[in-house]
């Protein structure tokens, strides 16, 4: 008897530990559903701009979640005004998430998301142009009143910008722009696959491509998306990424070590761009704000930007540092470039979206 109650406790106690891994289980499957929910909406927000269906998944009681609804409404604001000072406007939405953490604690969870969002524009009787804007999240949900809330998020958004500061068309005139230009090292002069090079940008853009490489970095590199963003070991696979990038040589001040990283140059934005202008790889066609860099010039008639092709760098400066790289990529119908990147990931944005009128772009052409 002894043995068949020792049974029969293994049993009840199975029994109960299987129901309250199937009731987690109905809890994580809620989260989920409520996590699909909330980013439907948030992309829907782009470009229909109704703020009340999105300020339900919040809590305003709560500091940290009404600052996270803000941001939201903030960064809606700021992409509608980029699109109308560069006259064009969003005709539409979508995106997928993919959820790879839940931590459920009862009545609070702490999510991990991945969200790869597509934005089409459209130029008055122009074909339509989709981009594409990749994104990791971190969430902790508060369930009030037996609904699941955000609480808090953090993300790195690459559309986060202050809307007053985009800088207008319609403002440019003919000032000078400052020039900086380098003389090519001849010994260092080396072939540029520009072709391969895009080809590399578009297959490994990550979460902000469709398609590309099944949405993943190039695995034979590290992701710096943590230890202060990937942009310029993006930048620096791109232009010298062997058997699938541009094919430039690796240099001891500037090269990658299989399974150990790359080196100063190869992963820090400002020692990449001294890199580039002392070896030749790149000569830096003109420095300036998107007033200066957009307009004709003496110098460029067509404007700065137009000296750029496929294949090429931008550099983007904030008070005196280099913040960010980017890769061009390809243009739209009205010829606006657009560039690729990583941290956080673009696909085909354009060149200035998410930037204000402070910054400092740098246009380098590479190799020839």
């Amino acid at each position: 008897m002894k043995g068949f109650f020792q049974i029969l406790f293994i049993s009840y106690l199975f029994l109960l530990i299987s129901m309250q891994a199937f009731a987690l289980d109905d809890q994580n499957d809620d989260i989920q559903s409520f996590l699909h929910r909330l980013f439907a909406a948030r992309i829907q927000l782009l470009v229909d701009k109704q703020y009340q269906n999105v300020q339900p998944f919040y809590l305003p009681t709560e500091k940290l979640s009404k600052l996270a609804f803000e941001h939201e409404k903030n960064r809606t604001i700021y992409m509608n005004k980029w699109a109308h000072a560069r006259k064009v406007k969003f005709v539409n939405s979508s995106g997928v998430i993919r959820i790879t953490r839940i931590k459920n604690t009862g009545d609070t969870a702490r999510v991990s998301v991945m969200q790869s969002l597509q934005l089409t524009y459209q130029y008055q009787g122009q074909e339509q142009h989709t981009m594409g804007v990749g994104t990791r999240h971190v969430l902790t949900l508060k369930k009030n009143n037996g609904k699941w809330h955000v609480l808090k998020e953090w993300y790195l958004d690459p559309l986060d910008e202050n809307p007053g500061l985009i800088p207008s068309s319609k403002s440019l005139q003919s000032t000078d722009m400052e020039m900086v230009g380098s003389a090519p090292n001849q010994k260092w002069r080396m072939k540029y696959n520009r072709e391969k090079a895009v080809q590399y940008a578009d297959k490994y853009a990550g979460l902000a491509n469709k398609t590309g490489s099944n949405q993943r970095y190039n695995q034979k590199y590290m992701d710096y998306s943590f230890q202060g963003g990937d942009c310029t070991n993006f930048t620096s696979q791109v232009l010298g990424d062997q058997e699938e990038g541009g094919g430039l040589p690796m240099r001891p001040e500037w090269k990658y070590k299989y399974n150990q990283g790359g080196n100063t140059a190869w992963v820090r934005t400002d020692s990449l761009k001294n890199f580039l202008i002392r070896s030749g790889y790149g000569t830096l066609i003109a420095r300036g704000t998107y007033d200066q860099v957009a307009k004709p010039t003496k110098k460029f008639p067509n404007t700065a930007l137009a000296e750029l092709k496929p294949g090429d760098v931008i550099g983007y400066e904030m008070k005196g540092d280099i913040d960010h790289f980017s890769v061009v990529t390809a243009q739209d119908s009205k010829g606006y470039i657009l560039v690729n990147s990583h941290t956080a990931d673009r696909y085909h944005v354009p060149w200035d979206l998410g930037w204000d009128k402070n910054t400092k772009f740098l246009l380098f052409r590479i190799g020839e």
